[in-house]
């Protein structure tokens, strides 16, 4: 039996996990809270790449140009008009807005456009590339490349700036990150306005890798949140390693025990990580 296949495809494959769960992760880290609508707001990001490409033939790459500025900025318009202000009302208020989005984001996309599936199609995205006797897509490959340049560039973003450092002491104290002159409701903007810059880049690798629909942000909000519960909630690099365990188990048992069996064994792994190791494998 093929071992070697499955094996790559789905290191590769987890690539794209991690990279549409790397925001759900970053805001969780700094703010304590699980964005609800982040599977809603990655899948956003698809349908703008898809607009940009077929309305005015903007490759999904050169559209990063446009759709990161416009989620960067709609992330930080939602994190200081609506979570900022919902977190002074209660705990579980943060986690109502979240869900309020995902269902406006859900219903304004099928009304702008249709429920019919999407895919985002390129000479790439369609292409692929031989190692030894071995086919894989070529866009398998650019996930996992853009997910790893994601990690790296956010780890020397939040220990090489300070900015980044602002964003890490509001995370690890925020009393003490106020004392030392830190405007931690401004650095909570921004850190949700990074995570979304996440969200766009997902969006574009993920309309070239699966088809999408407006509903489909729930599906995606799931596997973000096995990725991070997997890998840790806040760790960047654990998510990036929890993204790849899910890609493994999901294609090693969908190779052993058929396709119908992988959900299966992806929710009886995370079940396993809740049981034994609540932080997650590389949660500190």
């Amino acid at each position: 039996m093929d071992i070697i296949s499955p094996i790559v495809m789905g290191i590769l494959l987890g690539g794209l996990y991690a990279l549409i769960a790397l925001g759900l992760s970053l805001v969780f880290g700094v703010m304590r809270l699980i964005n609800l609508a982040h599977g809603d707001l990655v899948v956003l990001g698809s349908y703008l790449s898809f607009t940009l490409l077929t309305r005015f033939g903007i490759d999904p790459l050169l559209g990063l140009l446009l759709t990161v500025p416009i989620l960067f900025g709609l992330g930080f318009l939602i994190q200081q008009f609506l979570m900022s202000r919902a977190a002074g009302i209660s705990d579980e208020a943060p986690l109502i807005i979240a869900f309020g989005i995902a269902l406006i984001i859900q219903n304004a996309i099928q009304i702008i456009t249709d429920p019919q599936s999407r895919g985002i199609s390129t000479a790439y995205s369609m292409a692929g590339f031989s190692v030894g006797t071995f086919q894989f897509p070529v866009i398998y490959l650019m996930d996992f490349m853009a997910a790893l340049i994601i990690v790296v560039v956010f780890s020397i973003f939040l220990k090489r700036t300070y900015l980044g450092r602002a964003i890490t002491a509001a995370a690890q104290n925020k009393k003490a990150a106020q004392l030392m002159g830190i405007n931690t409701k401004k650095i909570y903007g921004i850190a949700f306005a990074i995570a979304m810059i996440s969200a766009a880049v997902a969006g574009a690798f993920l309309g070239m890798t699966f088809p999408f629909q407006p509903a489909s942000g729930t599906q995606f909000l799931i596997i973000a949140f096995g990725v991070v519960i997997i890998g840790g909630l806040g760790s960047l690099v654990g998510t990036f390693l929890g993204g790849v365990i899910l890609g493994l188990v999901q294609t090693l048992s969908g190779n052993f025990f058929g396709s119908a069996a992988q959900m299966l064994f992806v929710y009886t792994a995370i079940l396993l990580v809740l049981a034994v190791r609540p932080k997650g494998l590389f949660g500190r």
